[in-house]
């Protein structure tokens, strides 16, 4: 069967990787030149398993006020004249419950703990580097109430495979001893020995390179999607630049710009963008390297995360639900640069900005923090859509979920949390 797989970011290139390996001709297609040149291009780089606890959280009520009007909020929300941000809202808000906040994270960590396995599978089959490690992650608590708080959480994801320990200050600084320059107080962290990082887009580049090896795959790049030829309630071809692509199926995988393609294909997607930011530092001396972590940070307060990538440190943060707006404003860039001079000082020059590749991207989330995936309204069309911050952890398992529901085959995990319904 000939697939098109509309999306050449992390979700889209692992969905054609699958779909490859399952036999099928596979057209990979997307606007950009090069694979994982959007959201896939500054994310976190933290392959987070065991933290998948979605956005929707009974606590958002008592710090809605702060998201609203707080300058220094992690999690900004910009109210726009946009009937969609309010429909996700308001979805949003009812998902922020704890019996169904605890149901999802079960989900995902049931994806996640899948998607790992595939990852490495994927890479003992296809030689890639792409600044793959798996050197741990530490949650960091500034204050005793919070990592008391944590508990809980650890002990209900260990009744579901986690392998989790809180751990003091001390105990932090002997795993990452970089942290031992940090201008701040911890309570203690959350260290899961298990996490793993990598350059997503790097890894798009490469596992797209290897794809193009074979026969039955090709990559349509620099061409936009600017139509749909819909034929008895399925897709029979979609113009991109100056191409008609015929297939006889298509998975949608344009992240937050999926919302707008089914629009157009008859039905609505509960997605909207979370737009968020990031810097990479380079480590151009050992000096740098030295007072840089080996291991993934995660700033809990200031929701900001750290994570190596061979000679350069990526930064990240902020959530904001301000619609696509592509700016890059300095005060978000200002932002993560305190962020390293006060837990990693010394580890690169943060003077010249343009040094540090400031980003921005918007991940496409389902109010709720569950994946689509599978089937659409569309008879031959097909989701891979909604991973929200977590695209990079879950991206290799949503492949391989996907392509057995599309053989029609029994699934490896339970697809029913992910499916989608009108």
């Amino acid at each position: 069967m000939h697939i098109c797989v509309l999306g050449a970011g992390v979700i889209g290139v692992t969905s054609a990787y699958r779909l490859l390996e399952a036999g099928h001709q596979v057209t990979l297609v997307d606007a950009a030149a090069l694979p994982g040149s959007e959201t896939s291009l500054g994310n976190g780089a933290q392959l987070s398993y065991s933290y998948v606890a979605p956005l929707a959280d009974p606590s958002v009520w008592s710090h809605w006020p702060e998201y609203l009007f707080g300058a220094d909020s992690p999690l900004t929300l910009r109210p726009k004249m946009d009937p969609a941000q309010w429909r996700w809202l308001l979805k949003f808000l009812a998902a922020c419950n704890t019996k169904r906040v605890r149901q999802t994270t079960v989900d995902l960590l049931r994806l996640a703990f899948f998607s790992r396995e595939q990852l490495q599978q994927l890479t003992q089959a296809v030689p890639l580097d792409f600044q793959y490690r798996s050197a741990g992650k530490l949650v960091m608590y500034g204050d005793a109430k919070g990592l008391d708080s944590a508990r809980k959480q650890i002990a209900f994801q260990a009744e579901h495979g986690c392998q989790q320990q809180i751990i003091d200050a001390a105990r932090c600084v002997e795993i990452e001893p970089a942290l031992a320059n940090a201008k701040r107080d911890w309570a203690g962290g959350v260290y899961t020995a298990s996490e793993e990082a990598g350059d997503c887009a790097l890894f798009c580049r490469q596992l797209v390179g290897a794809m193009s090896q074979q026969s039955g795959f090709r990559f349509a790049h620099s061409q936009r999607i600017h139509q749909l030829e819909m034929r008895n309630g399925a897709l029979t071809a979609v113009h991109a630049g100056q191409e008609q692509i015929d297939a006889d199926a298509f998975v949608l995988a344009l992240g937050s710009a999926s919302a707008d393609f089914a629009r157009r294909a008859g039905f609505s997607l509960p997605l909207y963008p979370l737009k968020g930011y990031s810097i990479t530092v380079p480590l151009i001396d050992s000096a740098n390297q030295a007072a840089a972590p080996q291991v993934s940070i995660t700033d809990l307060a200031k929701k900001i995360v750290y994570a190596r990538l061979g000679e350069r440190l990526r930064v990240a943060g902020r959530v904001e639900l301000v619609g696509m707006d592509r700016s890059i404003p300095a005060a978000a860039i200002d932002e993560l640069k305190r962020g390293v001079s006060e837990l990693f000082p010394g580890c690169g020059d943060l003077s010249d900005s343009a040094s540090l590749s400031p980003w921005s991207g918007f991940r496409p989330a389902t109010p709720s923090g569950v994946p689509l995936i599978g089937a659409t309204p569309v008879k031959n069309l097909y989701l891979n859509v909604g991973h929200g911050s977590l695209g990079w952890t879950l991206a290799h398992g949503s492949a391989t979920l996907l392509t057995q529901l599309i053989a029609g085959r029994a699934t490896a995990i339970d697809a029913s949390p992910f499916s989608f319904s009108a």
